[in-house]
């Protein structure tokens, strides 16, 4: 299904004789070979068992693998950078008119009445104002039983608020799942089937699902889940039926967290934000998703993305989005260099600190900026 790739290939559009010795030769040869360098070091050392890095920058293009099953084609478990592309998902629909992102979530969840629940708007559960937990508090138990997405939304429509719907930020998964029943229920399709037919097909984001799709286990990258959060198991040989390496979480399609994808598809979606074009979004809603909808809070969000260099690489500009993920995930693009960068790891990101994914994004901001 997946052909194999070099395990290190960089693609600048012309070569580099073509770009002559200026700028864009020094963008090659002093900061992005030291950005890659970071994660080759980490591979080697043993540190990392795979990663990847994937940076673009008008018609240039910058693209290595490090130890992975089919170097810059591998496809890792990229976490909650899968929150951008549900999103996203929900800003096709209300670019269709089928809902506004101000609607009340009540409106299309009638069960998700009680209290507060009531005010919760749409665009509160996209930005982490909503006041909904993180992760279930069962969450553990839910995954040990192997139960189906549909009792996680269950759960999520009666368990209590942190807070007042819209008055502080609070960083909830459990927002995006019911945003992405909002869709599934409006729209009459598995959420997967709808992200795969109105964001990943447009934007051939060829190796990119919700879930796996008719992959096999042996095509993606293992995390190493020894070093992971609590919720993914942290290597106890008791949750490998359910942590993050396991079958039935790779196939169960969170919509906050479950989605596969490669360095170069992550691009591609970026780019549809970066540049937007009318595939996926009207050009006036993508560049709308990028602004903060967070006025007055203390942290900035735009619809589904983190906003600024604080959240994404201190030497980018205000005007950068992107989103980490847990599995040691990391992508930005920054409209003031014109500049993607997308590192993919599968060192958790809490196992180290500094991580890998961050020293090397952090060195391509500064040999950008």
């Amino acid at each position: 299904m997946i052909p194999l790739a070099m395990h290190r290939r960089t693609l600048l559009a012309g070569g580099l004789a073509a770009l002559g010795r200026g700028w864009a030769a020094k963008f090659e040869a002093d900061g992005l070979e030291q950005a890659a360098g970071f994660l080759d070091k980490a591979v080697q050392s043993g540190r990392v068992r795979a990663a990847s890095l994937t940076v673009w920058q008008g018609d240039r293009r910058f693209e290595r693998g490090f130890g992975g099953k089919y170097g810059v084609d591998s496809i890792f478990l990229i976490a909650s950078i899968t929150k951008t592309m549900t999103s996203t998902g929900l800003l096709v629909l209300a670019d269709r008119g089928e809902l506004k992102l101000s609607d009340r979530a009540v409106k299309y969840l009638p069960e998700f009445s009680e209290g507060d629940r009531k005010d919760i708007t749409i665009e509160q559960l996209l930005t982490h104002t909503s006041g909904l937990p993180d992760m279930l508090p069962e969450n553990n138990e839910l995954r040990k039983e192997h139960q189906p997405l549909s009792e996680f939304v269950d759960r999520a429509m009666h368990t209590p608020l942190l807070f007042k719907p819209g008055s502080k930020y609070s960083y909830q998964s459990m927002g995006i799942l019911l945003a992405s029943e909002i869709a599934q229920r409006i729209t009459g399709l598995p959420f997967p089937t709808f992200l795969e037919r109105e964001v990943f097909e447009p934007l051939k984001m060829t190796r990119t699902t919700l879930g796996m799709a008719d992959m096999k286990m042996e095509d993606v990258e293992m995390g190493q889940v020894q070093t992971a959060a609590p919720e993914a198991g942290s290597g106890d040989p008791s949750t490998k039926s359910w942590d993050w390496n396991s079958p039935y979480w790779r196939r169960f399609g969170a919509p906050w967290g479950g989605a596969h994808s490669t360095g170069s598809d992550i691009a591609r979606f970026l780019h549809s934000y970066l540049h937007p074009d009318g595939r996926v979004l009207r050009v006036e809603t993508a560049r709308n998703a990028i602004v903060n909808h967070n006025q007055g809070l203390d942290t900035p969000r735009g619809i589904g993305f983190t906003l600024g260099s604080k959240a994404n690489s201190p030497a980018c500009s205000e005007q950068t989005f992107g989103h980490g993920g847990s599995t040691g995930t990391l992508c930005w693009a920054d409209p003031r260099t014109e500049t993607i960068c997308v590192v993919l790891t599968t060192l958790p990101g809490g196992a180290v600190k500094p991580h890998p994914r961050e020293l090397a994004a952090d060195r391509v901001a500064e040999a950008v900026a």
